[in-house]
């Protein structure tokens, strides 16, 4: 870091991190090899109208669960609102191993119904315990950009606007994002 203080003309912050960190988003090569990396995801997945459902008390997140969402037909882009939000009430807590998250048969609810963008208000959109990662297999074999670290607190379910906009690093498997919802 080099600082005025310090007899430098201007203050430069540096930032030493990985890509997965507060929020964030997953490109098919995070677990898919061969996948698309950051900056080859379509900016047109990034952009446009969402959905927010709220899914409380459940820590498996089922086809059942998105089913009673009532998700509006044509839906590209799904956002998660569960128990998991209470947590970024204390923002640096210890990561927290029981969060609700989706299995995989809710991550083939997804690809199936043609969702390009799904996002949860966790560090992850699989379950701490799927030692197999097929929650990420599944979406990210299917090109479906995942989201994760939301802060979905203040949000209630319905439509809206997201603009995700991720740092585009080349080669990159995951890119932090600036995450907003405007009301349609």
């Amino acid at each position: 870091m080099k600082s005025q203080e310090g007899g430098y003309r201007c203050n430069v912050t540096r930032l030493d991190t990985g890509v997965h960190f507060g929020t964030h988003l997953d490109a098919p090569c995070h677990f898919i090899e061969g996948g698309k990396a950051v900056e080859a995801l379509d900016p047109n997945l990034l952009i446009g109208p969402c959905y927010v459902g709220e899914i409380p008390g459940v820590m498996e997140i089922t086809p059942d669960h998105l089913e009673a969402l009532q998700i509006p037909d044509g839906t590209q882009r799904l956002l998660l609102k569960t128990d998991n939000s209470a947590l970024w009430e204390t923002p640096n807590h210890p990561f927290y191993e029981e969060f609700a998250a989706l299995t995989a048969d809710g991550a083939q609810w997804v690809v199936d119904r043609g969702i390009g963008l799904i996002g949860i208000d966790y560090l992850s959109i699989q379950l701490f315990a799927d030692a197999v990662s097929t929650t990420h297999l599944v979406l990210l074999g299917a090109e479906v950009i995942i989201v994760e670290g939301l802060d979905l607190r203040e949000i209630a379910p319905g439509p809206y606007n997201l603009t995700c906009l991720p740092m585009k690093i080349a080669g990159a498997d995951g890119a932090p994002v600036r995450a907003i919802l405007t009301t349609m």
